[in-house]
């Protein structure tokens, strides 16, 4: 993910098959390209992939767009909002019993001890594993006191591409949970 404050690398898990394939599919459709962090809460977490963020005009829409689908929700207690978690948005449970996923809303986890209560209610589908340095950077930038929208445009381009483990492991010093 290129951001305009840096490069923050992620890996998808298998464990949550649904959200994986959709968000490589939006990523192979261009989905996300242009769109911007529209929604940033220091010691939190930060939130984009909504297409209305890709117009600044649009700002009284932000969090509401997507791609016109909800994704079922796969919560695996193996993984928690944990800081640099990659969890999927969602309405709330009075309108969203189900607890269904945005389509394409994401945020990534600032602060694990502010996101505990997130667990079990929020699919976790992956993680940062380079890059923390600009989720902080995001983070701590100045935003609206309405919205939580950053002050200046954080832009996002997404590529995706298929690595084998022992590469992960040898380029970013990710270490994969031990299989029981």
């Amino acid at each position: 993910m290129t951001t305009t404050k840096g490069n923050i690398y992620l890996i998808l898990y298998d464990e949550t098959p649904k959200h994986k394939e959709n968000f490589l599919k939006l990523v192979d459709e261009g989905f996300y390209n242009s769109t911007a962090f529209h929604r940033v809460i220091k010691n939190f977490m930060i939130q984009g992939g909504d297409p209305n963020s890709k117009d600044p005009d649009k700002k009284n829409m932000y969090g509401q767009g997507g791609p016109g689908y909800t994704v079922e929700a796969e919560f695996n207690p193996k993984f928690k909002h944990k800081k640099g978690a990659l969890a999927a948005a969602r309405q709330n449970d009075r309108v969203n019993p189900t607890k269904a996923s945005s389509g394409s809303q994401f945020y990534i986890v600032h602060n694990a001890s502010r996101c505990k209560h997130l667990n079990g209610s929020y699919t976790v589908y992956g993680e940062v594993i380079q890059g923390m340095d600009v989720v902080d950077k995001i983070a701590n930038v100045a935003v609206s006191r309405r919205g939580n929208i950053p002050a200046d445009r954080i832009t996002i381009e997404v590529t995706a591409k298929e690595m084998k483990r022992k590469k992960i492991a040898k380029l970013y010093g990710y270490k994969y949970p031990k299989e029981k």
